[in-house]
């Protein structure tokens, strides 16, 4: 086993990280930008160091700063979390290069899997099938209009070296081509540091199953059974559950050993997910329907622990040991699953009867649930910040029942218990889903929330302008204070005596504006031309110039927040008589962007 792992991430992944590493006795380190220099994973590492810098450019995807990290902490071995460089081969190669284990795939199995292209080659190789879609990057829009044109509208233009949703576009006819591609360059280029894009046809109503593998360096593979990852909006998922409901044991079956087929077939090792589409079959959704292979995603998933809620395996155990040379326990006939799990993603959004707003700020209050069969996973404690900079995610709350159906309700408590402040959340929308008859009978697809589910009336009630003030001083008065500090970049936690901070306090702040309840374009006042964001965040595209004439509803600027890009629409029309803001530009909640006359 290792002495010590660096956590190249941030949030409950990193968090997740360091306790499976202190469970077996291996010392972690832990990276932090500016933003998070006193995070929860910062304070629970056993080191800690600083990278700098505000975005994940300047700081989590920085190669040389990480590079640097590893040197001086003597970290042996390093685990990537999710998203940023978890599927980078050059990462893992830069890394592997120095001496160092990256807990992951060999960086030879990430080429061929992380470029979405050649991952679709090698799955038809082994004779696992895939939707039809292209085999090179796109350079022209033209090919999505030919492609599109040949096997039918809509069709998704994807990043192919993402995952997660990010940098994903679903068009419905050729008119949207150009803005789908700009949009997804844009977000990939973002959350993945490349912007290389490909097509595919895009099934009208699939389910989301996907299979997770561990495989070891001694030629051992296993599956663990399925997921369901239907539920979601924007292409990223809300709910996910272990086992995946309503399929055969033959399905289940023939997915598991699909999904062992791909891993081999590539040379991987580790813990990895293989990702279908399913559409059921016969009359009415009755009877065996036909997958097809999406993807594999070369790392560990966001909603690994419904997997091991079923299952009583740690796989961020199971990922140091395989890392470290060590076969596999158990095999294929020793897995078995028990009951039934359930994930949701607390996200720092508004519902906002559907459009999902992204809702930065401090968290005030943070309770979690309790309770048998319940677990909960976050990178946060109250009063942490939630960063415009990075993803929404603030927790993973999950339960484990001995049947689907006690699962429900274990999790419709739960969600009652939790108690979230000073930021906007998705449970409203969780709590919908799991309420609703069509998810009780498993008849949900990929983009039944977004086009089925009524989310009209379902809005956030933990941005209140009642919630304390996220900008007051949350410590007491007090002669002690207790901080972090760095020296030469390494964080430490000192004790000092300060001057009472009363005089100081009494002078107090203004506070900042409530994110609320408004809607993109509506932040400033219904119907009065005051163009407003609905949330903090950087502004990546101006549509109208001053002289242009919009129509209520026209999108005049795109606002991207916590990576995820927004269209800020035009609450009356008319003539644009301001533009106050220009590609780049910060703005916060509330701020008037175009003003129409």
């Amino acid at each position: 086993m290792f002495s010590k792992v660096l956590i190249a991430n941030r949030g409950e992944i990193a968090v997740r990280v360091i306790r499976a590493c202190r469970e077996q006795g291996v010392a972690t380190v832990a990276v932090y930008s500016d933003v998070d220099h006193n995070a929860l994973h910062v304070r629970l590492a056993d080191e800690a160091y600083a990278l700098g810098g505000q975005t994940a450019a300047e700081s989590y995807l920085n190669t040389d700063a990480i590079l640097d990290v590893i040197e001086r902490s003597g970290a042996d071995a390093v685990h990537p979390g999710y998203g940023f460089f978890s599927e980078n081969a050059d990462f893992a190669r830069a890394i592997t290069e120095r001496g160092v284990t990256f807990i992951g795939p060999p960086p030879e199995a990430i080429e061929v899997m992380g470029d979405k292209i050649s991952a679709r080659l090698a799955a038809e190789r082994v004779g696992v099938h895939s939707v039809p879609g292209t085999t090179g990057f796109i350079t022209d829009p033209d090919e999505v209009r030919a492609f599109g044109a040949e096997h039918g509208w809509p069709v998704a233009v994807k990043a192919a070296y993402g995952g997660g949703g990010r940098g994903m576009k679903v068009v419905a006819d050729e008119a949207g081509v150009d803005e789908a591609i700009e949009s997804a360059r844009r977000e990939s280029l973002a959350y993945f540091g490349r912007d290389e894009l490909y097509v595919e046809h895009y099934l009208t109503a699939p389910r989301h199953i996907e299979v997770q593998v561990l495989a070891d360096s001694h030629g051992n593979a296993v599956y663990l059974g399925g997921r369901d990852c239907s539920a979601q909006r924007r292409h990223q998922k809300l709910i996910e559950e272990a086992p995946a409901p309503g399929l055969s044991d033959e399905v289940r079956a023939a997915m598991g050993e699909a999904a062992v087929k791909v891993a081999k077939g590539c040379g991987y090792t580790n813990a990895g997910t293989v990702e279908f589409l399913y559409e059921p079959g016969g009359a009415g959704g009755e009877g065996d329907g036909e997958f097809f292979y999406l993807e594999m995603n070369t790392r560990l998933q966001v909603e690994h622990p419904v997997t091991e809620m079923v299952t009583g395996l740690d796989l961020v155990e199971q990922q140091l040991r395989m890392a470290a040379g060590e076969p596999l326990a158990f095999g294929q006939d020793d897995v078995e699953i028990r009951g039934h799990a359930i994930e949701v993603r607390i996200n720092a959004e508004d519902p906002a009867g559907g459009a999902f707003l992204p809702s930065p700020g401090r968290i005030t209050t943070l309770r979690v649930s309790d309770g048998f069969g319940v677990r909960f996973d976050t990178g946060f404690g109250a009063g942490d910040e939630v960063s415009q900079f990075y993803d929404n995610l603030i927790g993973k709350l999950v339960v484990w029942g001995a049947d689907r159906d006690t699962a429900i309700r274990r999790m419709l408590r739960a969600l009652g218990e939790l108690e979230i402040r000073g930021v906007a959340t998705t449970v409203p929308a969780n709590v919908a889903i799991l309420e609703h008859p069509d998810f009780a009978a498993v008849a949900h697809s990929t983009r039944w929330v977004e086009e089925t589910l009524d989310l009209g009336d379902v809005w956030s009630d933990s941005g209140s302008p009642a919630d304390p003030d996220p900008d007051a001083d949350p410590d007491t008065p007090t002669v002690r204070r207790d901080m972090s500090v760095e020296v030469d970049g390494r964080r430490f936690d000192v004790s000092l005596w300060v001057p009472d901070p009363a005089a100081v306090a009494a002078a107090g702040r203004p506070r900042r504006a409530s994110a609320g309840r408004s809607a993109a374009g509506g932040a400033g006042g219904a119907g009065n031309g005051q163009v407003a964001v609905p949330m903090q965040g950087t502004i990546v595209k101006v549509l109208v110039e001053v002289g242009d004439t919009v129509e209520a509803g026209d999108v005049v600027c795109v606002l991207e927040a916590m990576k995820m890009e927004n269209n800020v629409a035009a609450d009356v029309g008319g003539t644009v008589t301001e533009v106050r803001v220009s590609v780049g530009d910060s703005v916060g909640s509330g701020d008037v962007v175009v003003v129409i006359g």
